[in-house]
């Protein structure tokens, strides 16, 4: 029975896409550990690496919106290939930084930069995260692949495994790199093997993925003719037979979709959530280090336990409660778990702060998959790449306010900044509510309206 569901599952829709996730997640996650020692080995310091950080955020803020949109007219399939060819690209550019000499362009010293020197390495490295966060949209365009292929039964599900699978990547990463780090080849080894891993994923896009859009390709903004030709795909089934194409076309510009009813509500929680996770990524390095007087093991074992918890929750237990619990209710549950846990989080004790933990891995499990969901049943089939890519780039902006204030806020709160991310939790959580009783009333006024026709008839 277990070999034939778990057969079931490797040959199901579901699982290239799970799989691409993954890889992406892996090879990114492989990096993270090892990324400050490459930095300061270079000539950057703590204000370089923090600059380097807001880079790939910064430019997946303006990128993701733009595959986003691509994805709408091109397909997801093809868009998935370029934001992962754009990873390699990434790599290889990292790479190339081992090879070059380490010529200064210029240094300074100040009160507020700390002293560092600008060498080429470090200026390619700097190339290297810009690139890749300006083609770091298939996170975005993944959601909009696992929206369009989700049914309103299976839609948190899916949404959980996706959830999962980022965790199992953030798991297995940092592992991969602190054994692979240890070698002869130092940090070179944990980078090639991200940028292989990247390769592998483009082959599994190309040779595993199918097409998920079922419309005919809108090529007609692509100006070069070779591009047109490649990009060309045409698919037999349409959301309304001949919607595209005599229909008229749906505005996908920042307004439009703001004025889908329920998106700026929701975007504005998706922009809350990624601020409060940023205080804590922001603030818990410094706090385990300074405060807590723990190891980079100590913590990394912290982090992981997190990472399993989720993986967990997000995978088998959430498919079993979202068959019985609305995705409202799921993410109120998580977010008011998320708020309890950042106030726990302040507390200087072993036992608390693994208990905090829990609570944020269980509250975050919960709570994000099932916002996904929410979020990708708002607004047309075809808009979701649109707005799945402003959702990312909210995100983007949210990561980059909060990674810099969480840094400044706990040099004078300290532990207070995770008080402080505890009430934007509730904060989301009132949010939710609102948009759960929206969401109610807008139900029972189609239900209203479906009812009068049926009498009218």
């Amino acid at each position: 029975m277990l070999i034939n569901s778990t057969s079931n599952f490797f040959k199901s829709k579901i699982f290239p896409i799970l799989l691409v996730n993954f890889i992406g997640i892996l090879g990114y996650s492989i990096v993270v550990p090892i990324l400050i020692f490459i930095v300061t080995k270079f000539g950057g310091n703590g204000f370089i690496y923090g600059i380097l950080g807001a880079m790939y955020p910064f430019f997946q803020f303006i990128g993701a919106p733009i595959l986003g949109r691509l994805s709408d007219r091109l397909g997801r399939k093809k868009v998935l290939i370029i934001s992962q060819a754009g990873t390699f690209v990434a790599w290889l550019l990292f790479l190339l930084a081992f090879i070059l000499p380490e010529t200064e362009l210029w240094s300074q010293d100040t009160d507020t930069t700390g002293s560092y020197v600008m060498t080429l390495p470090l200026l390619i490295i700097f190339i290297a995260r810009i690139f890749d966060g300006f083609t770091g949209g298939n996170i975005s365009v993944a959601n909009a692949y696992m929206s369009d292929i989700s049914t309103d039964e299976n839609r948190s599900g899916n949404f959980g495994k996706m959830g999962a699978s980022t965790s199992l990547g953030f798991v297995l990463g940092p592992a991969v790199a602190g054994v692979l780090a240890s070698t002869i080849l130092g940090e070179v080894l944990p980078l090639i093997l991200a940028s292989v891993i990247s390769l592998v994923a483009i082959f599994v896009i190309h040779l595993r993925l199918v097409e998920s859009v079922p419309c005919v390709v809108d090529t007609g903004n692509v100006s070069l003719k070779n591009i047109r030709r490649f990009f060309q795909v045409e698919h037999k089934d349409c959301y309304t037979e001949g919607e595209l194409e005599s229909g008229p076309k749906e505005k996908k510009d920042w307004l439009s979709i703001l004025r889908i009813s329920g998106i700026p509500l929701l975007f504005t929680i998706y922009f809350l959530t990624f601020f409060a996770f940023s205080l804590f990524y922001a603030g818990l390095p410094i706090y385990a280090s300074t405060i807590l007087e723990w190891s980079a093991t100590d913590l990394g074992l912290f982090l992981a336990y997190s990472s399993l918890i989720m993986v967990l929750i997000q995978g088998p237990v959430l498919s079993r409660l979202s068959q019985r619990f609305s995705s409202h209710s799921l993410v109120l549950s998580g977010s008011f778990l998320l708020g309890i846990s950042f106030l726990v989080l302040s507390k200087e004790n072993f036992v608390l702060l693994y208990l905090a933990n829990t609570l944020l891995s269980v509250g975050n499990g919960l709570m994000w998959p099932s916002f996904l969901s929410i979020l990708s049943s708002t607004g047309s089939k075809a808009s979701q790449g649109t707005i799945q890519g402003y959702g990312t780039s909210m995100g983007s902006i949210a990561s980059m306010m909060g990674l810099i204030a969480g840094g400044l806020l706990f040099g004078r709160m300290e532990t207070d900044v995770f008080i402080l991310g505890g009430f934007v939790f509730f904060l989301i959580t009132l949010l939710m509510t609102i948009h759960r009783l929206n969401h109610r009333k807008k139900s029972r006024m189609s239900k209203e309206e479906y009812t009068l026709i049926l009498d009218k008839s």
